[in-house]
């Protein structure tokens, strides 16, 4: 499985996405304009990181709104809420690193494996920076914010452009096809579709 869902964290409580990612994205563009009032309502429980088991990593939906938005700049409306839903059963960006297990170099607010942190780190950075490095030190590198935010619009257009004509229409159907591609466990659907039902309300999908 590419992601791991936190369970015990979500039941309690860009600048831009890589360049490229961005700029070969097909989306209209129509998913920018994200505010936090739409996060929050996608997101239960992102008005506040008081308490949160990592505070240096949680992030509000305030915070997180400028960077989400950027990331959705050219993602149709209902991609941008597909990967938002993504980012709030995966992480419900208050942590960027996997928890449960505990796989060393798993993260991001969309919680992408290590091999693809490292594919993401090495189109942001080179591979320069990322040759040799542990997958801690890898993850390191794109936790910031503006990358943090970004690697789920990422992941949809580099890993699953054969989904996104589906994914665009709203329908269940492409939302179902979208967590095939990022390997969602078939048991974990239901909770996962909560998310992005709503995702599509609060964007008007």
């Amino acid at each position: 499985m590419r992601f791991q869902h936190l369970s015990a964290l979500l039941l309690g409580g860009l600048a831009t996405a890589s360049p490229l990612a961005v700029r070969q994205a097909a989306g209209s563009g129509s998913g920018s304009g994200v505010d936090a009032a739409a996060i929050l309502a996608i997101i239960p429980g992102s008005n506040s990181c008081a308490g949160a088991q990592f505070p240096d990593e949680c992030r509000t939906a305030e915070q997180a709104a400028p960077f989400i938005s950027k990331a959705c700049a050219e993602l149709s409306k209902a991609e941008c809420a597909a990967t938002i839903a993504l980012m709030g059963y995966e992480s419900g960006i208050k942590v960027k690193h996997n928890l449960t297990p505990g796989v060393p170099g798993q993260g991001t607010a969309n919680m992408m494996s290590p091999a693809f942190v490292s594919e993401y780190a090495t189109e942001l950075f080179g591979a320069a920076k990322v040759t040799g490095q542990s997958p801690v030190a890898v993850l390191a590198l794109v936790t910031p914010d503006e990358h943090n935010f970004g690697s789920a619009a990422w992941f949809l257009v580099k890993k699953c452009p054969d989904v996104r004509a589906a994914l665009k229409t709203g329908s269940d159907a492409g939302w179902q096809a979208y967590n095939k591609c990022i390997g969602g466990d078939a048991a974990t659907l239901p909770a996962r579709t909560e998310f992005w039902t709503r995702a599509k309300t609060a964007l008007g999908v």
